[in-house]
């Protein structure tokens, strides 16, 4: 699976940035999503992205309206962020990860992070990468992400199978989910995020969050802080989303909790 929200992080190139007006308070909040994307949005108004849009144009004082577009299209995430967010259609993409260089980014308003997903009955020890059972398991992974440049690492990539959900081919990040339950592989290592809202239909199924820190060798990130983004030019908006990000975390964290997504630390291991 091509992870929109990380393969963007490492892609290289510029966009050029239409100019906005200034957002102020009472005015309209245009937000990106993609009308067809669950668990992240839907043009039912059913994904996390979703509630924290309505929460943050609420606190704003801002009508809330949204610029539908397939965020899985021909080009990937760069190119909807480039068609949308930097031509001027939008004002906000919700999910970005932190210190992403293309576009400016808020304060961090969550953190969570890859995970091994696997049947509660199997009982697998894993703790990381580097646990002894998984050169036993079928391992299925999220392609284009940390999580398959680490199993490169160790020299276990093509024995594992790959998962492009997040490419045009438009399938759900159920389908993971499914293929545990199936046996199709034993384990499978995907943002949490990504399946958040559809664990609870899978209650056989646990997690256990992948950690950044390892015994040996360099450090591996594999939880990220999570923030909200505008165009590069739009530091008035920026600034309002900070301050809000400031006073409501408490208020946000509990949203993305009411749809699945698991919390973690601060990112940093």
């Amino acid at each position: 699976m091509k992870n929109v929200f990380f393969t963007v992080m490492f892609a290289a190139g510029a966009f050029v940035c239409a100019a906005a007006p200034a957002q102020t308070a009472g005015g309209t909040l245009r937000v990106c999503a993609d009308p067809a994307y669950l668990p992240f949005s839907n043009r039912d108004g059913q994904g996390f992205e979703n509630a924290v849009a309505s929460y943050v144009a609420r606190q704003l004082g801002d009508k809330l309206e949204y610029v539908w577009a397939d965020s899985r299209g021909p080009g990937g995430f760069n190119e909807y962020l480039a068609r949308n967010l930097d031509a001027g259609r939008c004002d906000l993409v919700m999910n970005l990860p932190y210190g992403n260089q293309e576009e400016l980014t808020t304060s961090p308003y969550y953190v969570s992070s890859y995970v091994f997903v696997f049947k509660k009955a199997r009982g697998y020890d894993l703790k990381s990468l580097d646990s002894p059972v998984l050169r036993k398991l079928k391992i299925g992974f999220e392609s284009e992400t940390p999580a398959e440049s680490g199993l490169q690492l160790r020299g276990m990539v093509t024995a594992a199978k790959a998962y492009d959900i997040g490419d045009a081919s438009g399938e759900s990040p159920r389908r993971m989910l499914e293929d545990v339950e199936k046996g199709t592989v034993d384990v499978m290592i995907t943002w949490q995020p990504a399946i958040s809202a559809f664990l609870d239909d899978f209650p056989e199924l646990t997690t256990v969050p992948l950690p950044n820190s390892r015994a040996t060798g360099s450090p591996e990130m594999y939880s990220f802080p999570m923030s909200m983004a505008v165009r590069k030019d739009d530091s008035a908006l920026k600034a309002r989303l900070d301050a809000l990000i400031k006073t409501h975390g408490s208020q946000l964290e509990a949203i993305l909790r009411r749809h699945g997504v698991e919390l973690t630390g601060d990112g940093t291991g």
